[in-house]
């Protein structure tokens, strides 16, 4: 489905109505979609979503089938990558190893006709050097380089072509995660201060989340849901959504009843909850399958004899294990007719009050609020 942009924001990159087939595969099936001038836009998808190609289309390196591409207002279908005003970032970075660090960067200037000055090409090294936090690494072998390092080369190089959008190709894929985490804040800040578009791909929920204004999901060549992240987290219109966007609680049934006060579900195990629909969801009827999806934060956790004042749904059960993450514990909890249910209960909390292991006995529970239904898909 195709909506125009609004006039309020220049558009640098637009898909409208794209598809692209290999032979009997379909990659990309008829997506439309923009992309606002100096923002942080991802595609977020399993293996086999469409999200590489979405990309390869924008940087030239596929054609569309059917459909157009635009950058900045003009279509590129037909022209070369060479050609196109963008730069990707490559998750193996692809760096030249008979190189340096400033060979290297310099690579695409050497490459223009005319080309610049060498007096100009170096100022434009050393700016961008100092802009990716390498000042005085110019004359290293890139071997020499650590993860992290590369990394930041492999941007450097791709920015100091001054590209209208930046794409990026899983490029943290190949990082460990502490040094993944830092690259992502690097990225951020990054983004912000050269003020262009970048275009990111990932399988990486996380990666997405931290990182993006807009993140655009995917599914078997299609766009299944686009929003900011936290639109997606708070409010996915399915299953698929929530389940690819964070941890969540699923009970599958049938609705029973939609009334102004939200859709009633009788799940498998004949439990009724009842829920509220995100409002770009498709509406939901009685008979329709569908899942409550409580996400595990919104869940407390006390010891079953414990008082307490829940004012919903109040659950028995025991927990079977128990994961300590640092900020907060994962707990799996067996209960009756609900089945198993992740918990995660914040350090705060817990040094507050107390954190329980495998074999208690407790009480779990949610507020209306929390709860969403979801089509069952």
């Amino acid at each position: 489905m195709y909506s125009q942009p609004s006039d309020s924001r220049e558009i640098d990159i637009e898909f409208r109505g794209v598809t692209k087939r290999f032979g009997d595969i379909l990659a990309v099936d008829d997506i439309s979609l923009t992309v606002e001038h100096g923002s942080f836009f991802s595609f977020l998808g399993p293996s086999g979503c469409g999200k590489t190609t979405s990309l390869r289309l924008i940087a030239g390196f596929e054609q569309p089938t059917e459909g157009e591409v635009f950058i900045g207002g003009t279509s590129v279908v037909g022209i070369p990558s060479h050609k196109r005003p963008v730069n990707m970032v490559f998750q193996q970075y692809a760096l030249f190893p008979h190189m340096n660090v400033n060979e290297n960067i310099g690579y695409g200037l050497r490459q223009r006709n005319p080309k610049p000055a060498k007096q100009e090409i170096s100022k434009r090294v050393e700016e961008t050097l100092e802009r990716v936090r390498l000042s005085g690494f110019g004359k290293r072998n890139v071997w020499e380089l650590s993860g992290g390092q590369q990394q930041r080369v492999a941007l450097a190089r791709a920015l100091i072509n001054r590209p209208t959008c930046l794409l990026l190709d899983e490029p943290l894929a190949a990082l460990d995660r502490k040094l993944r985490r830092e690259m992502q804040i690097e990225l951020q800040t990054l983004q912000r201060d050269v003020g262009i578009t970048f275009i990111l791909v990932t399988h990486d929920q996380e990666e997405a989340l931290s990182m993006s204004d807009r993140i655009c999901i995917m599914l078997e060549g299609q766009i299944i849901q686009s929003g900011s992240p936290r639109e997606l987290y708070d409010e996915p219109i399915n299953r698929y959504v929530a389940d690819f966007v964070g941890k969540t609680n699923f009970f599958s049934g049938e609705v029973v009843d939609v009334n102004d006060s939200g859709v009633t579900v009788k799940s498998d195990s004949d439990q009724f909850l009842v829920g509220t629909q995100p409002k770009a969801a498709i509406p939901l009827a009685k008979g329709n399958r569908a899942s409550i999806a409580v996400r595990p934060e919104m869940i407390s956790i006390i010891a079953a004899d414990e008082t307490n004042n829940f004012t919903n749904i109040a659950i028995k059960g025991r927990v079977m294990n128990r994961i300590f993450l640092g900020e907060h514990s994962e707990y799996l909890v067996a209960t009756e007719g609900y089945g198993d249910v992740m918990v995660l209960s914040p350090k705060s909390i817990e040094s507050a009050n107390r954190s329980f292991e495998p074999g208690d006995n407790v009480s779990l529970s949610w507020s209306p609020e929390a709860v969403l239904v979801l089509g069952d898909i």
